[in-house]
């Protein structure tokens, strides 16, 4: 069966719903060993419907959140709170694809999105993200983009519990000083 293209979109208010289920499947294939089991399989859902309610109604700070699409499903996303950091530039805070449809270029699609929404907004900023140290083929997937691992550092509690925390995991902040490097990758990744 054909499928159909996949498409690009910003975000709204009534994508909340499907967002947080995204982000939720994501985080139970690739954050155990970093956030608590109980916290992944009990509380993880209504954390994160609450936080993208609260980030895609009433956001807090200017941000941008991208949405990858097919078949009518949400297959992919990409959150970034625009003037985070004065040193680093744009926080990259949610880069997730379905898991079923990685290395078919949504996740670069995205961050070529990203970074064109970036520099749109603020031509100089660079663009950083936070990555578990235990995802390594996240670690990858970055560091083939060209972001450059810069720093290590403790992972924060979701929502400062320490109790959702397994352990004192750690990540590394992959930091791009000019994401305009990757605008140009969306054209061999794929159409759309």
């Amino acid at each position: 069966m054909l499928r159909d293209p996949v498409t690009f979109r910003t975000a709204g208010p009534a994508d909340a719903p499907a967002v947080a289920a995204l982000h939720a499947n994501s985080w139970r294939r690739h954050y155990r060993g970093a956030y608590a089991d109980a916290f992944l399989d009990v509380a993880a859902d209504d954390y994160l419907a609450a936080l993208w309610t609260q980030r895609l109604t009433a956001p807090t700070a200017p941000a941008c959140t991208v949405l990858a699409e097919q078949d009518g499903e949400l297959v992919g996303l990409a959150h970034t709170i625009f003037d985070d950091d004065p040193t680093w530039g744009a926080l990259l805070d949610n880069l997730h694809v379905r898991s079923a449809l990685k290395r078919q270029g949504i996740g670069t699609s995205l961050l070529a999105r990203t970074a064109d929404a970036l520099r749109r907004r603020s031509p100089s900023s660079g663009l950083y993200l936070w990555v578990l140290e235990l995802n390594t083929a996240a670690q990858a997937f970055y560091s083939a983009r060209g972001g450059e691992r810069v720093e290590r550092a403790g992972v924060p509690a979701p929502g400062g519990n320490p109790g959702w925390l397994d352990g004192t995991p750690a990540c590394f902040r992959y930091a791009w000083r000019d994401p305009a490097v990757l605008v140009a990758q969306t054209r061999t990744a794929m159409p759309g």
